[in-house]
């Protein structure tokens, strides 16, 4: 499977089978999707240089029953966001010996195996079901109550579908013991303190690190801990403890001030944004600007979100993340249809803006703009995703455990507690199944091993089940892969410059 597209000046040319990506010039660009046409009409392959040739200059191709294969086919189909034979602006300036070149570039990353890959993946996930289930991870829900009334919440202020209440530490251990006892023989375990706002029990989280550091020894586990807050309790005491005890720290806020207030207000409805922002700062200097992120939502109330994340960014922050709402679409603020050409080429916007930051020298990171070419996480893992109801659970204050945060006070989703263990396995078992080929929709679709199908919640929420994908996201999140390898290569380029000047 080959995708294609045109990002700030380049021609970017992906084998998502293989995972390889190529920064081509224009002949090679258009050459791509004419040899994938007559690979699959059956052309010969010492007659593809004349076929493509004769496609691309207006003639005949070489082949008489490949070209008339392949001439009832769509290359521009073939290749999502290609221009195909249809449409090349500057074919007619292609000399035969470039269109001959650019084939046997192309036919070579064939060989190689970077070009028109086959996908061997789908036997992966056969066994998914007979696997043994092993909990490498919690969010323990500390406190189901929070001291900001964010409008977009879909916790509803803490509650989750319930009402107010706060961990108790018998819980939290016993939640704990749970994930030992459940993590077979791995090692490196995670736990998430979450809410609402977990500072609204904090002497309950301090307690349960001590207890999981006085289990990290005989069970022979390690244990990091992330803690999500809107900052609003934040003081020195807390920040030192966090500094010494948290692997990564997530900090509330969505950006500008204006934004920020309108949808992260306290309950009485005075905005949040003067009280968080200097606590943060210190926070992110206090870490060396490492191992912690600021996390905003935009809405339909700033589609120019690209502002809040460089606002983010000339505040001082250079770890970033500004994630696009899920929402009903009756909410006033939720994201529409109709907003989606504003929203994609608010990310290319973006994505210029943060790399001429960069080679200014004032470089920050920006999450969904991060991206691994050379390795990343194994295939199981990029074909089932997160892992939720399997890997990853959600605890309630009282013990109940749920597939993940997002699915807390679904019944239907309800899993068991702490004290009797998974008791609906059948919800478990339902999760395994949750991959790119369960999803029809992902099976087709050059993002599936970056995406990893997105999130079970937003299927579950905008289609009633769990192995669908919520439109929307999806068209965001290719956009923002598309960017990402963008600045890859624009990254590389600039380093192969620097490198030819120094010698």
């Amino acid at each position: 499977m080959i995708h294609q597209y045109k990002n700030n000046g380049y021609n970017i040319v992906m084998d998502v089978n293989s995972g390889s990506v190529h920064v081509v010039d224009d002949v090679v660009y258009d050459v791509v999707p004419l040899v994938e046409e007559a690979l699959g009409a059956g052309c010969p392959e010492a007659e593809i240089k004349d076929w493509v040739c004769g496609r691309l200059r207006g003639g005949n191709a070489g082949s008489d029953t490949a070209g008339s294969k392949a001439d009832s086919k769509d290359a521009g189909n073939r290749a999502a966001g290609s221009t195909g034979s249809k449409g090349i602006a500057d074919a007619a300036l292609y000399g035969p010996e470039d269109i001959a070149d650019a084939v046997e570039q192309v036919m070579e990353l064939r060989e190689a195996g970077m070009l028109y890959a086959p996908d061997i993946y789908e036997n992966y996930i056969t066994d998914f079901k007979k696997r043994e289930t092993v909990v490498k991870a919690l969010c323990l829900h500390i406190a189901h109550d929070c001291n900001l009334a964010c409008k977009y919440c879909f916790a509803e202020e803490g509650e989750y579908h319930g009402g107010r209440a706060l961990m108790s530490l018998e819980v939290g251990k016993k939640a704990l013991d749970f994930l030992v006892k459940n993590s077979g023989n791995r090692v490196n375990l995670e736990v998430d303190f979450f809410g609402g706002e977990p500072t609204l029990n904090w002497q309950v989280v301090k307690d349960l690190v001590a207890y999981v550091r006085s289990l990290e020894e005989p069970f022979h586990k390690k244990f990091r801990f992330t803690l999500t807050t809107n900052g609003i309790l934040l003081n020195d005491e807390i920040m030192e403890f966090a500094n010494k005890e948290m692997a990564n720290i997530v900090l509330s806020i969505d950006g500008r001030k204006e934004i920020n207030d309108l949808m992260r207000p306290h309950r009485g409805g005075q905005g949040s944004y003067d009280t968080i922002v200097p606590k943060f700062l210190k926070v992110a200097e206090s870490r060396n600007q490492t191992n912690y992120y600021v996390r905003g939502t935009f809405t339909r109330n700033n589609l120019d979100f690209a502002e809040d994340v460089l606002h983010l960014a000339d505040l001082g922050f250079e770890q970033i993340s500004v994630e696009p709402v899920v929402a009903p679409p009756t909410a006033d603020y939720a994201l529409r249809e109709e907003d989606l050409p504003k929203l994609l080429a608010e990310y290319d916007r973006l994505a210029v803006a943060l790399l001429n930051r960069r080679k200014e020298g004032k470089g920050v990171n920006f999450f969904h703009f991060m991206i691994d070419l050379t390795g990343g996480p194994c295939v199981a893992k990029r074909l089932s995703g997160c892992g939720s109801g399997t890997e990853y659970l959600a605890v309630t204050p009282w013990g109940d455990l749920y597939p993940c945060h997002q699915f807390v006070g679904v019944k239907d989703f309800l899993m068991g507690n702490v004290d009797e263990g998974i008791t609906r396995t059948d919800i478990r078992d339902e999760f395994k199944t949750c991959n790119d080929y369960a999803r029809e929709k992902c099976k087709s679709c050059f993002a599936k091993f970056y995406c990893s199908g997105g999130c079970a919640a937003n299927s579950y929420n905008f289609h009633g089940h769990i192995n669908d994908t919520y439109d929307l996201g999806c068209e965001l999140q290719k956009k923002r892969i598309e960017c990402a390898i963008m600045i890859k290569a624009a990254l590389a380029e600039s380093e192969g410059e620097e490198s030819n000047e120094e010698e």
